[in-house]
């Protein structure tokens, strides 16, 4: 298990992240536990890309319920549909958004969000769990976001 992590403050998005998930997957290796695995994982992308907040949302008893996260307090629950969230697990496919406030349905859990991507990770071709992240910044996620943070949702996915 990895002690801290190596995240350089100079260098491009994409080569943040092509440090960072490498560090992720053997921070996760050989831990069974599925809330740990999720709240490291949430802490990794918190402080290795400077996300505003990012945390997984978890499928039980037919809504999305907080999982571990990091940031300011969020919504507790988010019925399938509804919100950003709610919409990524309804479809099963990640959606990015690059202003809040233009999102039909959006669902304000702090004002201070202006841009997200979501990302769903699946089980037996089910959503078991969503992960969301947000930024202060409108139009703060891209192609790159999307590839790497789809990336990672495959390494989850195994510790589903």
């Amino acid at each position: 298990m990895a002690e801290e992590l190596i995240i350089k403050d100079s260098g491009t998005k994409a080569e943040k992240y092509e440090t960072l998930i490498p560090q992720i997957e053997a921070l996760v290796t050989g831990e069974p536990d599925l809330t740990a695995n999720l709240a490291n994982i949430a802490a990794a992308l918190k402080y290795g890309m400077d996300f505003f907040w990012v945390g997984f949302y978890l499928v039980k008893e037919d809504q999305l319920v907080l999982g571990p996260f990091q940031g300011p307090i969020a919504c507790t629950r988010i019925m399938k549909g509804k919100g950003v969230c709610g919409t990524s697990w309804d479809q099963g496919e990640t959606i990015l958004v690059d202003n809040v406030d233009e999102f039909p349905g959006h669902i304000a859990c702090s004002s201070d969000s202006k841009s997200e991507i979501v990302l769903p990770a699946f089980k037996d071709g089910k959503v078991e769990l969503i992960l969301d992240v947000d930024s202060d910044a409108l139009n703060d996620f891209d192609d790159i976001d999307r590839a790497h943070l789809e990336r990672l949702m495959r390494i989850v996915e195994k510790l589903i």
